[in-house]
């Protein structure tokens, strides 16, 4: 059986050390293909009446809960096909998804958390973040895109950001999905050998795969310093789709057990409406 805490990076807890094709709580399954996908897809009905339940919840405009899946990943790690599967039931006004790329002029211009706090999902809403603020300890540390004393102090920061979003009633469910060096060659080649792949193809990503050791150096650093008691990280060996997507919809499901939601009770005399109803023509 599955639960957070396998997943749960925190102290002691080495990146080197987890198999990216490992499936910590699934036991061997003579398909685990087709047993993930109609695990999936459970668990999906279930994610959407939560999702729903969050929603109505918001709109008396008295609970400020909301929820945020936070996705990193090294490149082709299956940050979209994380998005496909696992939120595919969740009804589109409550959901916002947001995809950070390289920062614009106008982002540059602020502070690095002025373009995540724009996106944050308002109350009621999951938000998806396919790459996220993190970004200002990976890619720019590795490429050494500022002064190490300036990302230095940006964990912290981070720290202090998520540990508010918490208190304001965002619940965080942060995710790296951890794919080798081998599987990001595979998916590579099939982009360029897959004409129905050719666009997701970057020639970017094959210079990227030089900078490998550094990322893993980065990533462990995020996982040590910003892995905390409010906003935990989580490590989902993604090697294997099916069971990538069938860990984060079960992360995605404890996130949301814990809320305890349930719909509003109505803010109307129903009885009254209800004979209102059947008098009306």
């Amino acid at each position: 059986m599955l639960t957070s805490d396998l997943l749960r990076a925190g102290p002691g807890v080495r990146l080197a050390d987890i198999d990216p094709r490992g499936t910590p709580g699934v036991s061997s399954r003579k398909d685990p293909k087709q047993w993930s996908r109609v695990e999936v897809s459970l668990i999906g009905a279930e994610l959407a009446s939560h999702q729903e339940m969050l929603y109505a919840d918001a709109k008396s405009g008295t609970d400020p809960r909301r929820v945020l899946l936070v996705l990193q990943a090294m490149d082709c790690g299956g940050k979209d096909g994380t998005v496909k599967n696992v939120v595919g039931q969740f009804d589109p006004l409550g959901l916002r998804i947001v995809s950070f790329g390289a920062p614009t002029k106008e982002e540059l211009a602020h502070p690095f958390l002025w373009r995540i706090k724009n996106a944050l999902p308002p109350a009621g809403y999951v938000g998806v973040f396919n790459r996220s603020h993190y970004e200002d300890v990976l890619i720019v540390r590795v490429h050494d895109l500022v002064p190490r004393r300036v990302w230095a102090r940006r964990y912290d920061t981070i720290n202090k950001f998520e540990a508010e979003l918490v208190a304001g009633g965002c619940t965080l469910v942060k995710v790296m999905l951890h794919i080798s060096k081998e599987e990001q060659r595979k998916r590579l080649a099939e982009r360029l050998t897959d004409p129905t792949k050719y666009w997701k193809y970057n020639p970017g990503d094959i210079d990227e795969r030089a900078y490998w050791d550094d990322y893993q150096e980065a990533y462990q650093a995020v996982l040590d310093r910003c892995s905390t008691e409010a906003a935990p990280w989580h490590v989902v060996p993604a090697d294997r789709k099916w069971y990538r997507n069938y860990a984060v919809a079960t992360l995605l499901r404890e996130a949301f057990e814990g809320l305890n939601l349930k719909y509003p009770k109505p803010d109307f005399d129903l009885k009254n409406e209800v004979k209102r109803l059947e008098a009306s023509t």
